[in-house]
C-alpha cells in the first residue's frame, strides 16, 4: 500500500494519541508496533491503528497531517469514532 496517507495511533480506546503521515503505511505501522520509531510513539506505546485515509499526494497528506495535529483532542476522537467506533486495530485489515 504504497499511497501517502496520514494515520492515528493509540495505546487503548480513548487513550494516548499520535498523528502521522507516511508514504507506506504498513510498513510505516509495523515500524510503530515493533517500536522501531524512536520517540513519542515507542514512549508511549501507540501501537494501534485506530484511523487512516490516503491522499494522492505527499504534500496533500503532509498539509492533513498538520491540520488534524492543530485539532482539539475532542475533534480526533469524533474522527477516529465516525469511522471506527470500537476502535479497532485497522493493521490487520491491511496486511
Amino acid at each position: 500500500m504504497k499511497q501517502p496517507a496520514v494515520y492515528i495511533l493509540s495505546n487503548k480506546r480513548n487513550g494516548t494519541l499520535y498523528v502521522g503521515v507516511t508514504s507506506d503505511l504498513i510498513h510505516r505501522v509495523y515500524q510503530h508496533k515493533n517500536n522501531l520509531v524512536e520517540g513519542f510513539s515507542k514512549k508511549y506505546q501507540t501501537h494501534v491503528l485506530v484511523y487512516f485515509e490516503q491522499h494522492l499526494t505527499m504534500e496533500a497528506a503532509i498539509t492533513r497531517e498538520k491540520q488534524i495535529k492543530e485539532w482539539k483532542r475532542a475533534w480526533k476522537v469524533k474522527l477516529i469514532e465516525e469511522h471506527n467506533p470500537y476502535w479497532n486495530d485497522l493493521y490487520d485489515d491491511l496486511v
